[in-house]
């Protein structure tokens, strides 16, 4: 960030008075800009047991499978954002279910929320950020495909618990230190 979004004003990063991180702050206006994590909102769709996955037409990660989810949009709940990335991303009509997994994706500033979701219909279809949307069976999932750490995590939570018949909630923590790969279990 280089100028204000109140005034135009530039902005410089130092340490307002009563905080202990560096922000950026108007130089004119005074105001504090903070910068948060994002929010990525998603699903794992089912439908007769077996799981909808996208694969990816978009950057970062084209190419691979993933699960609906996306940055949420202001003026929505999490679970409101989880139901429309698979609207958007799979043309995929889901009751959103249970809170299945938290990850921190701590360097990429993102916070990954997963539901479980059921599919209300088989009427689905390749979304404009999809360059391919399939139902798989567990043990067809391509796992060596699979996009994100974040939805290789939610899935074999997910397998794991419908195997056990519960509904857990799962949270981890992804980060990288030292261009070394940093995982932590919560």
């Amino acid at each position: 960030m280089k100028f204000c979004s109140t005034c135009g004003a530039p902005v410089e990063s130092i340490i307002p008075d009563g905080d202990h991180l560096p922000r950026h702050v108007c130089t004119v206006c005074k105001t504090i800009h903070y910068q948060n994590p994002r929010i990525i909102a998603g699903c794992v769709p089912e439908w007769q047991g077996r799981i909808l996955l996208c694969k990816r037409a978009i950057e970062p990660r084209r190419g691979y499978w993933t699960l609906p989810a996306g940055f949420m949009e202001n003026g929505e709940a999490v679970q409101d954002g989880a139901a429309r990335e698979a609207m958007e991303e799979a043309l995929a009509n889901v009751e959103i279910g249970s809170l299945l997994a938290i990850v921190n994706v701590i360097r990429a500033h993102q916070v990954h929320i997963m539901y479980r979701a059921r599919l209300l219909d088989t009427n689905f279809g390749v979304g404009p950020e999809s360059l391919e949307v399939k139902l798989y069976d567990e043990e067809e999932i391509p796992w060596s495909d699979i996009a994100f750490l974040s939805v290789e995590f939610a899935l074999r939570r997910y397998f794991e618990d419908r195997r056990a018949g519960r509904e857990g909630a799962h949270s981890r923590d992804i980060d990288w230190q030292d261009g070394k790969l940093i995982i932590k279990d919560r």
